[in-house]
């Protein structure tokens, strides 16, 4: 009965923050034609895709930085996008961090480092994107808009963020996000580890690959531009790691190839 009446209460919640944030016609439709991979979903999958975008808004907190504008455009096309990877999932995958700041070009920022010798190093680095432990995700707006459109290697900075916010939930940012029971931590890691390898071979060997190179620097990495490729181009990702797809589908609780709409 107690289970009953939390369910009730938070579909009347939620009822309540959609209409607390809409999204009109206008501006749904454009954001789907600007990232086409959204729009290849059938129309339950849109509709709860629509529905989440709106939940999304409601509980997080966007912030510009860098003069960017922070119109309507811009935060519905990161929150859906940002939603895509939790569609069967839920939002609650979201519920340790509330800040998301927008740049509205790449970040360059000041690194340092201690390698194995005990030698300091300190270097610049470009970011389209960082997402830490309790937030904030940080994105640039020049990248998100162009998420979907580069030719060659899939490459979606709000997709690669969010997977780590989901390989963060247990603190440890290793590739293993929080796995569903039926899937072992020890069968994923095979899975990952053997992709990850022949991946780096390839990208070693100066092979054109569905993942964007990017990848290779750690199994972290790995796994969020997988999962870029998993949603963005599912085809080319599957032809070229089927094991790694089909264990992504069992994680994801969702294909993007077969979830489209005919």
């Amino acid at each position: 009965m107690i289970a009953q009446l939390w369910k009730a209460w938070q579909r009347r919640a939620e009822a309540r923050a959609v209409a607390r944030r809409p999204i009109p016609d206008d501006l749904w439709k454009r954001t789907l034609v600007r990232y086409p991979f959204l729009k290849r979903r059938d129309p339950a999958d849109q509709a709860e895709l629509r529905r989440l975008t709106s939940l999304f808004l409601d509980r997080k907190e966007f912030s510009a930085a860098g003069g960017l504008r922070m119109t309507n455009d811009v935060v519905v096309a990161i929150a859906a996008q940002a939603v895509l990877p939790v569609l069967t999932l839920g939002l609650a995958r979201y519920d340790g961090f509330v800040g998301i700041v927008v740049h509205p070009h790449p970040v360059r920022v000041r690194r340092q480092h201690v390698d194995d010798d005990g030698v300091h190093h300190e270097y610049d680095e470009e970011l389209a994107g960082e997402a830490m432990e309790g937030g904030p995700v940080m994105l640039s707006w020049t990248d998100v808009r162009s998420a979907g459109r580069h030719p060659g290697p899939a490459y979606n900075v709000v997709i690669h963020e969010f997977a780590h916010v989901l390989d963060l939930a247990d603190g440890v940012s290793d590739g293993v996000p929080l796995l569903p029971l039926g899937l072992a931590r020890s069968e994923w890691l095979q899975i990952l580890r053997e992709a990850y390898a022949n991946f780096v071979a390839r990208v070693d060997r100066e092979e054109t690959t569905a993942l964007d190179p990017y990848g290779a620097q750690g199994e972290d990495e790995f796994f969020c531009v997988a999962s870029e490729a998993f949603f963005v181009t599912p085809a080319a990702m599957k032809a070229e790691h089927p094991a790694l797809y089909g264990v992504f589908t069992r994680f994801y609780r969702q294909d993007p190839l077969t979830n489209a709409e005919p």
